[in-house]
């Protein structure tokens, strides 16, 4: 299976067609106010329509309500919900049935200990995503720029998809699929010239890097 490559916290038609362009498969979409990459309801209405059938479109949001949900179903269209907040499994399960829309969970790691949740959100979401773990002052829970120790997930058994993000660039991609194997990769700030502020040229820089590991990384 090929590796599913995200941007997410796209903000502008410029830095979208950026990412559509180079071969994104999905790209993501921040219904967060405290993020920097956060979207009002009209632009992320816009670059919906922009992705439509380009890429698989992400609404994230950190522990949104069933309105904020909504809202964001209702102008994106996407084709999953991130939840990248401290969801319980849950709620994990009574968004899917609310919304009808497949969940990926965000976990947030920094110890071995952060995974044992794991089995129960594996069992509630159709797609696991780890995050590095932001500190504990953090306004917001990842699109930080920084990572975990991927040898966390060595030798990692789920029963669902899993993608790895947190502080990756094209200059470590690689090294994130080859030590977790994961089946795909997740960028946000990796991307960007400053915060929220995503740079073209960086945009098609990872997905070449991405693409080039996904060939060279063992099965």
């Amino acid at each position: 299976m090929s590796l599913i490559v995200k941007i997410c916290g796209l903000s502008t038609p410029e830095t979208l067609d950026a990412a559509l362009e180079a071969g994104a498969d999905m790209v993501g979409f921040v219904f967060f106010p405290a993020s920097p990459r956060h979207v009002d309801l009209g632009t992320a209405e816009r670059l919906g329509r922009q992705a439509k059938g380009r890429a698989l479109k992400a609404a994230l949001s950190v522990d949104a309500d069933d309105a904020l949900l909504a809202n964001s179903i209702e102008a994106l269209r996407p084709d999953l919900l991130q939840l990248h907040g401290n969801e319980t499994t849950a709620r994990v399960r009574d968004i899917k049935q609310k919304f009808g829309l497949p969940v990926m969970k965000a976990i947030a790691v920094a110890s071995r200990d952060d995974l044992a949740p794991l089995p129960g959100y594996a069992a509630a979401a159709d797609r696991i995503l780890f995050d590095a773990r932001a500190p504990a002052a953090s306004t917001r829970p990842g699109g930080l720029g920084a990572t975990f120790d991927w040898r966390l997930l060595d030798r990692l058994k789920l029963n669902v998809p899993f993608m790895v993000s947190g502080g990756l660039h094209a200059g470590n991609v690689a090294e994130a699929v080859r030590l977790t194997r994961a089946g795909g990769v997740d960028v946000s700030s990796g991307v960007e010239r400053a915060p929220g502020v995503k740079d073209p040229d960086m945009i098609r820089d990872f997905l070449r890097a991405a693409r080039t590991a996904a060939v060279v990384s063992p099965a």
